[in-house]
């Protein structure tokens, strides 16, 4: 550092120096930058800052930042440990003891923050140059690394010479395999073209970013040959001839440079007019496009995401400010197939459990309200605590699946206090995760990690029931709800009067006044009912009617007697109290577990006064309260509360009043990797159906009681289901009623045509109403009867003679003989 500020002072004194260019560290850049301040002479600096410096043009005038800051670098990696769902990192850096290092921390510590990821440990070395034994210090820092769960490694920043030592004594101390991932900026990545294989082997499996430049222009050709030519005369040994992005960058300055010198021109001897001419170039470099503001090169640099394979890189996306990932990282189709460390295509969890880790301290509520979820008992003698329930055995079966892939050494550890107490030791670290129907809140996610749900979860209110024996009196008209009911009313009704119309005037059971022709009509349809009907029919179109009526009252019959019989055969139970207002209204007690949340939830959610609130420590003291009156309803999570009525089916029954949460679940801390591992082993116990056979092992009620907890609530018919069926009867109706209708009126009109049709239209209407009713019109002694006019309505004939009495008589064919005897009578 000394050398570099004495060589700049030297420099700037001479009279023919016009611009100093160079700095590859920042530190040097800061000590340059001012001399050349004092001297009015431009520096144009080649390193990376750590962040964008908004002082800069204050504090050094005469600095022009030709490489960026590190900002945009730092937010790639971020999405990078995003999008392989990474929570904790060890940031990795080489500590030059300014404060450049410190800034780059703070971004990195924020950008990874805003994606859910957090710095676990921050692995610091100090300059290679300081190192009496550069191979000895990595080793011991790395040693460190063991005690920590993170295997996600960010190589924030790094001189090649320590890249080199630190990969290798990574690589031979198992820190590079599988389930560790590093991460390089371009700082390290921007030297690979110009390391030996060596040290590309030691790196196999890392990923980096690399910024991009366009290699296809025909400026960067030209430059290339002419670079590759005096490469290749200068270092003939070296095989790699490859430009980087430093050459890159150092060709742009000498541009600009070049540029403003042509401009100026005769003043190009003011350093001043030089440096103002530089920051107004706008040109389209080998690097990037050039521009500046404020002395910072202003570009959104794309970088290239690598990875590091065989003896080399192969790029895998590109990532921009505007567009982060062009495409998906990690697909499985040609160059892009990611090569992780191990030599493995499997993402690896970049975390493991420490070696020389204690057990898990996992914290078990001591005193559970309902054993069957959690149970403590602590022999005395043996000084051994055993543990049991629902919830334990799922934690067992999780257990199992994840020491599949890896060991999970833990030990449970009895809690004695309430359950936001408990999950407040996860988040103070006195416990490492929690296990017990612990429920997902809000409140509580704040401070911990929850994992995939294992049960649900809500609050739903107990009370005694009342039996609902008075009812059966009206339990007949149940099977059927009202608009079913008026809609069959409605139904039965205009068959009727489509019977009536059509049989009026050729069935002799349907004549005579108007109470006996309606009281056939109504007989008949309500005696088919029960398929119990006496009455003859006659006409074809009634026929037609009745077969369909008769086939809507079987179906309609069958469904009440179906419906009927199921609501005789289950419990007329019904709850005593239906709704918490009551309980409000009336400023009754109710009783909860005062250890949970429910108490808390009781009174500042749903508004309750906390005197009327009682504290129920254990399943077993709810029935006594609840028979003798002290509480009048009680509060219970699910899924305890169908453990509390699968014991009590015959005396309690819950209310339709239900909340619902986000479930029981285990507790970890903020970032924990086990949170995703202990998900993904609920998920497939879940699909494999143990989580179900466990509930059937813990919560399966009592033969006696499996019955009516079941839903015996029996529902009304409604007319949703037969409405298709009456819409077909009514058509049916409909359409012979309308075709009878048309036959009628067309013998009319040829009777009409024979007698004359003369009238108005009342007398017209009249004369109608009479052809149907008597059977004929009058007109100059004529009779024509509507049986002769409408012929084939029905089998039977008609036979009428003068005798002195009316009978009637059946043939041994089964036909229908009438005979009437009329007194004369003469006519009008």
């Amino acid at each position: 550092m000394f050398v570099c500020m004495t060589a700049a002072v030297e420099l700037a004194g001479e009279n023919e120096i016009k611009a100093i260019i160079g700095m590859e560290k920042w530190q040097e850049v800061a000590l340059v930058a001012q001399i050349g301040s004092q001297y009015q002479l431009p520096i144009l600096s080649l390193a990376t800052a750590p962040a964008t410096l908004p002082l800069a043009p204050q504090r050094w005038p005469s600095l022009v930042q030709m490489a960026g800051n590190y900002s945009h670098q730092i937010t790639s990696i971020a999405d990078i440990v995003k999008y392989y769902n990474w929570r904790k990192v060890i940031a990795v850096y080489e500590d030059d003891g300014y404060a450049g290092t410190s800034v780059m921390l703070d971004l990195l510590a924020q950008a990874l923050q805003e994606n859910g990821a957090e710095i676990e440990y921050h692995l610091a070395f100090p300059p290679v140059a300081s190192m009496n034994d550069p191979t000895k210090i990595v080793l011991e820092e790395l040693t460190k690394v063991f005690s920590m769960q993170s295997r996600m490694f960010i190589v924030l920043q790094s001189s090649l010479p320590l890249a080199v030592h630190l990969f290798r004594e990574a690589q031979n101390s198992g820190l590079i395999g599988r389930d560790t991932a590093w991460k390089i900026t371009d700082s390290i990545s921007s030297l690979l073209d110009s390391v030996n294989s060596t040290v590309i082997s030691s790196m196999e499996g890392v990923l980096g970013i690399k910024t991009h430049y366009s290699e296809t222009s025909r400026e960067f050709k030209f430059f290339y040959y002419q670079f590759w030519k005096e490469f290749r005369t200068a270092y003939p040994e070296e095989w790699n001839s490859q430009p980087g992005i430093h050459a890159l960058q150092a060709f742009d300055v000498i541009t600009a440079i070049t540029i403003a010198i042509e401009h100026l021109g005769a003043e190009t001897r003011s350093s001043t007019k030089l440096l103002e001419t530089i920051l107004l170039s706008k040109f389209d470099g080998l690097s990037s496009k050039i521009s500046f503001q404020g002395g910072e090169l202003q570009c959104n640099p794309v970088f290239r995401v690598i990875n590091v394979v065989g003896k080399g890189y192969k790029v895998l996306d590109f990532w921009s400010a505007e567009n982060h990932f062009f495409e998906r990282l990690g697909v499985e189709t040609g160059r892009r197939v990611v090569t992780w460390p191990g030599d493995t295509n499997e993402v690896p969890k970049g975390w493991t459990l420490p070696t020389n880790a204690t057990p898990l301290r996992i914290g078990v509520p001591g005193k559970a309200s309902f054993e069957k979820s959690v149970r403590v008992d602590k022999d005395n003698n043996s000084n051994r605590t055993e543990y049991s329930g629902y919830s334990i055995d799922v934690f067992l079966e999780v257990v199992r699946i994840i020491e599949e892939n890896y060991a999970l050494p833990y030990e449970f550890v009895a809690f004695y206090g309430t359950y936001d107490e408990l999950v407040n030791c996860v988040y103070n670290k006195t416990f490492d995760a929690v296990v017990g129907d612990v429920t997902i809140l809000a409140n509580r996610s704040k401070h911990v990690d929850f994992t995939q749900p294992y049960a649900k979860s809500g609050l739903s209110m107990i009370v005694p029931y009342k039996s609902k024996e008075s009812q059966k009196a009206r339990l007949f008209t149940k099977p059927f709800n009202m608009q079913l009911w008026l809609a069959t009313g409605g139904v039965l009704l205009y068959t009727t009067f489509s019977v009536w119309f059509m049989e009026l005037n050729v069935n002799p059971n349907f004549g005579g006044t108007w109470k006996n022709q309606l009281s056939p009509s109504l007989r008949f349809i309500f005696s088919s009912v029960f398929f119990a009907h006496k009455e003859r029919i006659l006409s074809n179109y009634t026929h037609i009617v009745v077969v369909v009526w008769l086939f809507v009252m079987f179906i309609l019959t069958q469904s009440d007697t179906a419906n009927l019989t199921s609501m005789l055969t289950v419990p007329l139970l019904k709850p005593k109290i239906e709704d918490i207002g009551w309980l409000k209204a009336n400023d009754k007690q109710v009783g909860c577990d005062g250890e949970s949340f429910v108490k808390v939830y009781w009174t500042d959610v749903l508004g309750f006064e906390a005197k009327n609130n009682r504290n129920v420590s254990s399943q077993y003291y709810y029935p006594d309260l609840l028979n003798n009156g002290t509480i009048a309803a009680a509060f219970l999570e699910l899924p305890f509360e169908k453990v509390f009525l699968d014991e009590y089916c015959r005396t309690f029954i819950h209310t339709n009043f239900t909340l619902r949460f986000g479930g029981l679940c285990f507790v970890f801390p903020k970032g924990s990797p086990l949170v995703a591992d202990v998900s993904k082993a609920t998920l497939k116990l879940s699909e494999n159906g143990v989580l179900q056979q466990l509930e059937g092992k813990w919560f399966s009620p009592p033969l006696d009681c499996a019955l009516s907890n079941t839903n015996t609530d029996v529902e009304s018919l409604s007319i949703q289901v037969f409405w298709v069926l009456y819409l077909f009867s009514v058509a049916t109706s409909l359409t012979c009623f309308l075709l009878f209708f048309i036959r009628l009126l067309k013998s009319y009109r040829a009777q009409e045509s024979k007698i004359g049709n003369g009238g108005s239209l009342g007398e017209k209407l009249v004369k109608l109403w009479k052809y149907f009713d008597e059977g004929e019109t009058r007109n100059d002694n004529e009779a024509t009867p509507i049986s002769d006019e409408l012929d084939g309505l029905g089998p039977p004939h008609w036979d009428i003679s003068s005798s002195s009495a009316s009978e009637i008589t059946e043939h041994p064919q089964g036909s229908l003989s009438f005979e009437v005897q009329t007194s004369p009578t003469p006519h009008a």
